[in-house]
């Protein structure tokens, strides 16, 4: 398929993870792809891929806490590229952590990441993305629709990111600017590794969360984000689209 054959696509968290594999896959489509993330090895690497396969991709680092960077990291794919047609937030970060013990500092980065990062990447974006009709995807988490042990800062987060989506969604609707949101479960990334149990979790409380044993690979949630993000999506607006096995009806 090349479903974005001349369209311009920026990709947040494209070092690893779902974010990398989503960079892959628009690239793959046709999509010129700013590839953006903390960690420029990481980019290098996602970059290198994309060029082996013909694709054509710029690394740029941004962390997307900061909104200058963000406002930065929209320019340079607008003027890399002549415009920008899609916008991916999957940059993100968090850990299992008592609530009891976590800090100020660890709560506020948490929050400045997942949330505060979607929303200055998003508000940067759109005068580019409302000049060409385009939309966003959003990246938040099962754990923003269903309560889970050890990740408070995670889950309010993630909620925030549904909910921004949906705000965005509604604002900008009438102006044919689209916005959606993924909630993946357990995918198999270097982030959810990370997610290790504190010492002396409640062991039955985190193995609640999976309904079956299998966890997702990348590649499963960036054939979403592509759909999403492509034209036979087009009456697809303000949705949460679970790609979980089922864990949030369970």
């Amino acid at each position: 398929m090349r479903r974005f054959d001349g369209k311009v696509a920026l990709v947040t968290g494209a070092a690893s993870g779902i974010g990398r594999a989503t960079a892959l896959r628009l690239a793959a489509e046709g999509a010129r792809v700013l590839c953006a993330d903390i960690s420029e090895d990481g980019l290098r690497d996602t970059v290198a891929e994309i060029t082996r396969a013909c694709g054509q991709a710029t690394a740029h680092g941004c962390d997307v806490s900061d909104h200058r960077a963000a406002s930065a990291t929209v320019a340079t794919a607008a003027n890399t590229y002549g415009g920008l047609d899609v916008l991916c937030n999957i940059a993100g970060t968090g850990t299992f952590q008592h609530s009891a013990e976590v800090t100020p500092e660890q709560w506020n980065r948490v929050l400045a990441v997942n949330l505060s990062g979607t929303f200055f990447m998003s508000q940067a974006a759109l005068p580019h993305l409302l000049e060409r009709r385009g939309n966003i995807v959003n990246m938040a988490s099962s754990a923003g629709l269903i309560g889970q042990p050890y990740c408070a800062a995670y889950c309010a987060s993630k909620g925030g990111v549904v909910q921004l989506t949906k705000a965005l969604a509604v604002e900008f609707a009438r102006r044919g600017l689209r916005v959606n949101c993924i909630c993946p479960g357990g995918v198999i990334t270097p982030l959810s590794a990370g997610f290790k149990p504190p010492a002396g979790a409640d062991m039955e409380l985190i193995r609640r969360l999976a309904l079956v044993p299998e966890r997702a690979d990348p590649s499963e949630v960036a054939a979403a984000v592509a759909y999403l993000a492509s034209d036979e999506a087009r009456y697809v607006n303000g949705a949460t689209l679970s790609i979980d096995a089922g864990m949030v009806v369970s």
